[in-house]
């Protein structure tokens, strides 16, 4: 059997339109850990970020409260979207116009890891501002415009303003 030499990770963020602890926001709430758990026994399913309260709610991210964060490793891309699109958590994105602001910049990105490593925060926050400055590349992809895994650099180069996450 061959070992796999990378596994991909993927971020997603989103603003919210309300606190977590809002009417507004239950039904996301109480979705959280059945649609983790899922995760969690999904095919393919490496490695989640969560904090000592079982998921990642209460992690920075870009300095901004209102932000939620989701960092996941997964084995490739059809094990990533095949728990995407079924069961519980196909719900989720149907839904988020309710509990999301509309945001115009990347909020997800992909990237390819050495097998075994788990991504930081502050690089996913990397993964996602080089993604909204250069577009696509093998070092911060989208679903839609993948990369074959292996080594990648960043682009050099400034990050323009307005690429936070206002909205």
């Amino acid at each position: 059997m061959t070992e796999i030499a990378y596994e991909l990770a993927q971020v997603n963020i989103a603003r919210l339109k309300a606190p977590l602890d809002s009417p507004q926001l239950k039904d996301f709430v109480d979705h959280l850990d059945p649609v983790n758990a899922d995760a969690d026994a999904a095919d393919g399913f490496v490695w989640r970020l969560r904090s000592e309260g079982g998921d990642a709610t209460d992690i920075a991210v870009f300095g901004d409260s209102w932000l939620i964060i989701n960092m996941s490793v997964w084995r490739g891309a059809g094990s990533l979207t095949g728990f995407m699109y079924q069961g519980r958590h196909r719900e989720m994105p149907a839904r988020r116009r309710e509990w999301f602001e509309r945001v115009g910049e990347a909020m997800v990105a992909l990237w390819w890891v050495p097998a075994g490593h788990r991504p930081t925060v502050a690089e996913a926050e990397s993964r996602l501002l080089h993604l909204r400055t250069h577009g696509p590349t093998p070092y911060a992809f989208t679903l839609r415009t993948a990369f074959p895994a292996g080594g990648a650099e960043p682009l050099v180069g400034e990050v323009p303003e307005g690429l936070g996450c206002s909205a």
